[in-house]
């Protein structure tokens, strides 16, 4: 169980995980089940970080968006990449084979960086209200959106 954590960190993550045995990397196809925990482990380090930098009187704003940073410097901004990605595709396009094209090109569009504008000042404005509440709204948001992967990966064709 433990070794599915950390391989749930590894493949979702870009903890510094040292000196971790064989099994753990042998584990990942079947660690889909512990990726909520790996959204559990990113969202207490960035929630006790935010958390702390209100304590120290910094402003609710600037909090969340370091605490935004934080979250994209943990997870390697691979949800980033994706969006643009995939923002770049859907509306780049013209066509099937246009759109998986323009999905593969490492180069980020017009649409990719509008959907990153988007999506990164939402957090900030969502975690600029709830983060003087509590962390337990982006622990539950962590964990939710990691579950819903491993409902993904069955559901969907390779």
């Amino acid at each position: 169980m433990i070794w599915d954590v950390a391989a749930a960190c590894l493949l979702l993550t870009r903890l510094p995980l040292p000196n971790l045995p064989a099994e753990a990397f042998a584990r990942q196809a079947q660690a889909a089940w512990a990726f909520p925990l790996a959204g559990l482990v990113v969202a207490v380090i960035a929630g006790v970080t935010g958390e702390t930098l209100l304590q120290m009187g910094l402003g609710a704003v600037p909090a969340a968006g370091l605490t935004v940073a934080l979250l994209a410097l943990l997870t390697g901004a691979m949800h980033e990449d994706g969006l643009a990605d995939t923002a770049d595709g859907l509306w780049g396009g013209r066509d099937r084979e246009r759109r998986l094209e323009i999905m593969k090109d490492s180069t980020v569009g017009t649409y990719g960086v509008l959907a990153l504008v988007f999506s990164v000042g939402l957090r900030w404005s969502a975690l600029s209200i709830l983060l003087p509440q509590g962390t337990g709204a982006l622990i539950a948001a962590a964990m939710l959106s990691r579950a819903v992967l491993p409902a993904l990966m069955a559901g969907l064709p390779p």
